[in-house]
């Protein structure tokens, strides 16, 4: 593993991060009915985890002598609070599955402590699927 391609996996990840962040925003804002006060309460809960993680990505990526993404991933739509807690659920898979690559690459490239602090991470994002998995069995 060379330094370069940790670094262009970490950028990846941290346009991830800003994606996540512009979704709980607009999530929150958009969250509509009876269960309107709780979801967004629930999306806007998950917004300072998203830029914690964005924080240390930005700043793992300099420390490796890099420059940060300044750009997102595109922020996907959704029509109900049902599909809200699906397109999040969908990201947090994807981050999940994108950081134990991550975690793998930095043990590879021999960088330990980015390796322990990604599975901080996982463990961050891991909780974050799980309650949006209990969200959905109870929204229509």
């Amino acid at each position: 593993m060379d330094k370069k391609t940790l670094i262009a996996g970490l950028n990846q990840d941290l346009a991830g991060e800003f994606q996540a962040i512009i979704m709980y925003i607009h999530y929150a804002a958009a969250a509509t009915g009876v269960d309107r006060i709780e979801l967004a309460e629930f999306f806007q809960k998950e917004i300072q985890d998203e830029l914690r993680h964005a924080l240390f990505l930005a700043n793992k990526i300099t420390a490796l002598g890099g420059e940060p993404v300044d750009e997102l991933l595109p922020v996907p739509r959704a029509n109900s609070n049902r599909e809200m807690i699906e397109r999040v659920l969908e990201a947090e898979e994807r981050t999940i599955k994108s950081y134990v690559e991550r975690m793998k690459q930095a043990e590879e490239f021999g960088d330990y402590g980015l390796a322990n602090d990604l599975q901080d991470i996982i463990s961050d994002e891991t909780r974050h699927k799980e309650e949006c998995e209990k969200l959905l069995r109870g929204v229509a």
